[in-house]
């Protein structure tokens, strides 16, 4: 089979490393990938967000399945085009990638078919959003969401009305995430632990794969601004089989419900950030791809052939299909330019990475990286993941960090405290 994946960061290359440790592994083409997939598949010169160039590529290669990595893709239709042209794409058309791709929506949708989130207002003007949190409705701390993409920064968690005030006009009046700020979603913060969930959907049937934890913050102890994600651990200790099955139930079932209701469908992966509150698991947000930095420590956990799983979820039959996973668990560390998650200087040699890689069920995925004069060179805010796996957490968190010190880069950093949180669950 010959396979295109679509993106070019850290989440792409554990999909091409994943699906090249298949039992039957495919001709593996990625647009425009990096210099990590490069190892393990073609890599062709084209703009991702472009379906047209995504149709023409497949049709010239003779693709037979497309997987789509990042949102913009999807929000720029590529699944509408390919499909409508009969190509195999695993990937929501455009009206059911607005689940993620348009944070009103998203709610909306979740109000519309009873799934459980946070009590949310949708303002259209700052002076909107001003008034929402003059009311008192949702007190402090409160939670203000760019509506559109804005790259998993336009999300600000606000301690007071001082704050609240600045992410605001940073968002409807200074514009910092353009369009995506012209309005805001303000609701409840939740309280609990947050864990992703990502499950594989064919239109009318959803299988889970897995959960992880994520590690918003730059700074260790969850301190300082959010970030696209500093790294992560699967799976998470907090959602066992029960859990798992309420998540199924009620978060993700509904989703492909209330699309078929509202006249679409909704094929590929979906990620569902959770809150476990008191009163049960409650949405966060919906993601319509596989998470970034979560795919890289999902992946390796899978088990058997995934190449059939995915085509036959493109397909829109998955039958009595069921996605594996390993005795085991992984720890990854993202390794980020210095600045991030401001603005960042590429071209920076990167060193270590064959050392790192060397180690013992250490894998280390490339996101933001370049060629340059034949050295692999910083080209982006976070750089690299570095995955290690082990049979417990403890073993899995000691073998990432023993990778980490053997790469370098001037500017690098990193958490230090990634995976603690699994271990602490473990002991209480």
């Amino acid at each position: 089979m010959r396979v295109l994946i679509v993106g070019a960061g850290g989440r792409e290359h554990a999909l091409a490393w994943r699906l090249a440790h298949d039992p039957d592994p495919p001709a593996l083409l990625c647009a425009p990938g990096n210099p990590g997939i490069a190892e393990v598949a073609r890599l062709a010169a084209l703009d991702p967000a472009d379906p047209a160039a995504l149709l023409a590529l497949t049709e010239r290669e003779a693709i037979d399945l497309t997987i789509v990595g990042p949102e913009l893709p999807l929000d720029r239709g590529v699944a509408d085009v390919l499909r409508a042209a009969g190509r195999r794409i695993l990937g929501p058309v455009r009206a059911a990638a607005q689940l993620e791709c348009s944070k009103a929506f998203a709610k909306g949708f979740m109000a519309r078919h009873g799934i459980p989130t946070a009590r949310y207002r949708v303002c259209d003007s700052a002076f909107d959003a001003r008034a929402v949190l003059g009311s008192g409705e949702f007190g402090f701390p409160v939670v203000l969401k760019a509506d559109g993409l804005a790259a998993g920064k336009g999300v600000v968690i606000a301690a007071n009305r001082d704050e609240a005030d600045r992410a605001v006009a940073a968002a409807m009046e200074q514009r910092q995430f353009g369009d995506a700020g012209a309005r805001l979603v303000i609701e409840e913060c939740l309280a609990g632990p947050e864990v992703s969930f990502f499950a594989l959907c064919d239109g009318t049937r959803a299988i889970p794969i897995a959960s992880a934890q994520d590690h918003k913050r730059i700074f260790d102890g969850d301190q300082g601004p959010n970030t696209g994600g500093m790294g992560a651990f699967a799976p998470s200790p907090l959602l066992d089989a029960g859990l798992e099955a309420q998540v199924m139930r009620e978060i993700v079932d509904p989703v492909l419900r209330g699309m078929r209701a509202e006249g679409t469908e909704y094929r590929g992966f979906l990620y569902a950030g959770l809150m476990l509150t008191c009163a049960g698991p409650k949405v966060i947000e919906y993601n319509v791809r596989f998470g970034d930095p979560e795919a890289q420590v999902v992946l390796p956990l899978l088990d058997g052939a995934l190449l059939p799983i995915l085509a036959a979820a493109a397909d829109g039959d998955l039958g009595d299909r069921r996605i594996t996973r390993r005795d085991a668990v992984s720890v990854g560390v993202v390794l980020a330019a210095g600045g991030y998650p401001g603005p960042v200087r590429g071209g920076a040699a990167i060193d270590g990475l064959d050392r790192a890689a060397a180690l013992p069920d250490v894998t280390v995925f490339h996101a933001g990286t370049s060629v340059r004069d034949g050295r692999v060179v910083t080209a982006g805010g976070r750089v690299l993941t570095v995955v290690a796996r082990a049979a417990d957490y403890q073993a899995a968190i000691d073998r990432a960090y023993r990778a980490v010190p053997l790469i370098g880069f001037d500017g690098m950093q990193y958490r230090r405290d990634i995976g603690m949180k699994a271990v602490e669950a473990n002991q209480s």
